[in-house]
This record gives structure tokens, sequence and C-alpha cells, in this order.
């Protein structure tokens, strides 16, 4: 229903921090003749966000809308045919511009780590976007494109092979440097008020297969909570800590199988890991590293000591400077073993802070992949993942803006 819109992409949300660097993405790569749009508040703010990203967004329509008020949404919506949100904390500000697209059949795509917005989102409007054609679209920065790209290419190398189905699946970040985002630790000390707050939330929130479209359909297998301490690997042969963030990807990458209709296979277990390798320093690496993410979850879950840290964490809307944001990196090794004993390796890789600089060219061409390359995409709509709306075409896309991902095969299966 979205193909017949005045704009094919409208960042809303862009003049704030991450909505500018989306938006001066979109501004610099988009193809010529692709209609940006620019959405937010304050007309003249937005002006201001036009002017300086130069004579390639000089004719960008300037839309304003805000998050409070329906009838705003509902126009911004129907005027494009995907519209890019980066304005958070999602679960105070998302749902009605989730319900504005899936009514208008309009694709959309946001930043978003909260696993209680994101299950709000699927019960309240999967079925409605499916009907209209809309794909919604959650996680589309470095929360969760690198964990779901990444093992559905080793999907397509094991298929390929004949190899059988993914079984134990691990990912490890083996290399990172960037900032906190303001935004997103906003978003997290939401989700834990909630959590605290009511045992329901809690219970949803640490459910492995929380984002499931059918709970009840999930195998009961061991080893998909999440590490909380050191660990040594016995299999990987390295020292692990946690990785903050495996509390939402893990249940993004099990959606996609599930919505796949369990294709990565039915025994398919997925954690992820930091890695500290073997060397003599792993084990104070990876302890230290526990350590400091149980102090800093401590420290945000109550009012005293979340107030002390506020003076020193960033906050919504801020970010680091340009040279801070090209000096950023992360590098990530899935490793998996299939039904068939054959391992396989998957590389995803890109420059920039993964928050800032990296997640600005995930959700940009995330837009563009979704508003330009339709005919190319699964046929399926609702609410989904970046693997299960635009799977890899988004890949071939984010090769093209520098960002690695591969997958091959390392050891053949047993005879």
């Amino acid at each position: 229903m979205s193909g017949d819109r005045e704009l094919d992409v409208v960042v809303f949300g862009a003049t704030g921090f991450v909505g500018r660097l989306v938006a001066g993405y979109l501004a610099d790569h988009a193809l010529a003749g692709a209609r940006i749009g620019l959405a937010g508040r304050s007309a003249p703010r937005l002006a201001d966000v036009r002017a300086g990203l130069g004579t390639a967004a000089s004719a960008s329509p300037l839309l304003v809308a805000d998050s409070s008020d329906p009838a705003s949404l509902a126009a911004l919506a129907r005027a494009a045919r995907v519209v890019a949100t980066t304005v958070g904390p999602y679960r105070r500000h998302g749902p009605a511009l989730v319900e504005a697209c899936a009514n208008a059949g309009t694709d959309y795509a946001d930043l978003t780590g909260e696993v209680l917005f994101m299950r709000d989102s699927i019960d309240r409007y999967h079925g409605v976007a499916a009907g209209t054609g809309a794909r919604i679209v959650h996680s589309c920065g470095f929360d969760s494109i690198p964990s779901d790209l990444g093992v559905l290419l080793l999907h397509h190398a094991a298929r390929a092979d004949d190899a059988g189905d993914l079984e134990d699946t691990t990912l490890v970040v083996t290399a990172l440097k960037g900032g906190i985002s303001g935004g997103t630790l906003a978003s997290g000390m939401g989700q834990w008020d909630e959590m605290r707050a009511s045992a329901e939330a809690r219970g949803r929130v640490e459910d492995p297969y929380a984002l499931s479209p059918e709970r009840a359909a999930e195998p009961d297998l061991g080893g998909q909570r999440e590490l909380e301490w050191a660990s040594h690997d016995a299999d990987l042969g390295i020292w692990t800590g946690p990785f903050i963030m495996a509390g939402l990807n893990t249940r993004v990458v099990r959606r996609s199988n599930a919505l796949q209709g369990w294709a990565y296979g039915r025994r398919f277990r997925y954690r992820e890991v930091t890695g500290f390798g073997s060397g003599p320093a792993a084990p104070m690496q990876a302890a230290a590293l526990a350590a400091g993410v149980k102090a800093l979850t401590a420290g945000l879950a109550f009012p005293l000591s979340r107030a002390l840290l506020s003076t020193v964490l960033p906050r919504p809307g801020q970010g680091p400077s340009d040279k801070t944001r090209r000096a950023g990196y992360f590098r990530i090794q899935i490793h998996t073993r299939t039904s068939a004993g054959a391992r396989y390796l998957a590389k995803v890789e890109a420059p920039g802070d993964p928050g800032y600089a990296a997640t600005s060219v995930m959700l940009g061409e995330s837009a563009l992949c979704l508003a330009l390359d339709r005919d190319r995409l699964p046929d399926r709509a609702g609410v989904l993942t970046p693997a299960t709306a635009m799977g890899a075409t988004l890949a071939e896309r984010l090769r093209s803006a520098g960002h690695t991902l591969t997958a091959q095969r390392l050891t053949q299966a047993p005879r």
C-alpha cells in the first residue's frame, strides 16, 4: 500500500543527535532521485538540520510531527514509504508511530533495545501490519543487525552445503571501541524500572523466547540464558565475559528463527559473549568486565546511585565528537556447529563507533533497503526482524557501505 507516496524515507527525530547522523548519512549516500524527508517537533530546528546537510538535502521536505499527537503521526505515515525513527525511549514514544505505520501500510525501522516495547508491538500490531503489508522492523542498529544478519548468513551457508541445521551457536565480541549511548541508557533505565515494579514484566524480559511468535512451540533447550560471570569456553578455547546487549539480541535472533518456521533448526541454541582470548590475563579481564557490568546495572537500578552516575554518563541527545565516532569500530565472530557436525564461522565488522557511526549506517541502509529494494525482499509483513524483513539484500547494502559480513565453513562434517 505504500508504493504511491510523496517520499521514500522520512527520518523522524532528525533534530536529535542520532537522527542528525542518520539524516546526514542519507543525504550523502541515497541514490539521486531518492526522496528523503526530515521530521520532528520543531520546524525551525528541522530547517537548521537541513541547512547543515549541504546541497544534497536542500530540497528535503520538512514534516512537523509529535509522538504525543496521533493525527500528526498518521499524516507522517501516509506521506512516506518508510519511516525511520530515532525517537526514544520507544516504550514511551514509539507505540503511536508503530500503530500509524501499521494502519497505513508504511514500513517502519527503529533502534529500540527494549524487549517490553517490542513484545507489546508484536501483540498489538503484528496482525494489523501483516494485513496492510507493512514491515515493522525493530532494532535496526548495532542492536541487533550484526547478530541477526550474522546468524542468517551462517544458516544460508550451511543450507547451501546441505550441512544440516544450526545447533550450538555463539556470538563472540572480539573487539569493540565506542561510547555509551545516552538514549540506550535511558531506554534501559525505563525497562529496569518496569522490571523492578512488576514481576510479570521481569518474567517477560528474562524469558529467552520473549519475542517468539508462538511461545508454546519453542523447544525446551538449556544454555539459553545470558552469561553473567567470567567463564572458560572449552569448545572455543577462550575466556568469555558477558555482553551487555545479549539480553535483546538473542531474543531477536530466536524470533527470526521462529518467523521462518524454525529454519535454523529446532535445536538451535544461541548465546552472546565478550571474548578475551586464552592468554594469562584473559581470566582477570573477563572477571573485570563481569564485575563492571554488574556494578553498572546495580547502580542504574536505584535512584541515589542513578543520580550520581547521571553526572558522568551521557544523557539522551548527547554523543561523542566526530573524531571519536570515526575512531570507533567493532569486530564480531559467530561460531556454530551444525547437526551434521560441520563448523562454520561468520564475521561481522564495521568501522565507526558502534552506537553512533556504525548504527547510523545500519539504520540508513535499512530504510533505503525497505524503500528502494522492495521487489528483492522476502514476501513477509508484520512486526519483523532485520533478517526476516530484509535478509541478504540488507547484507549486500551494508557490504557496499564498508561493513564486513561473511560466513564460511571451517571443518568438514564427519563421515
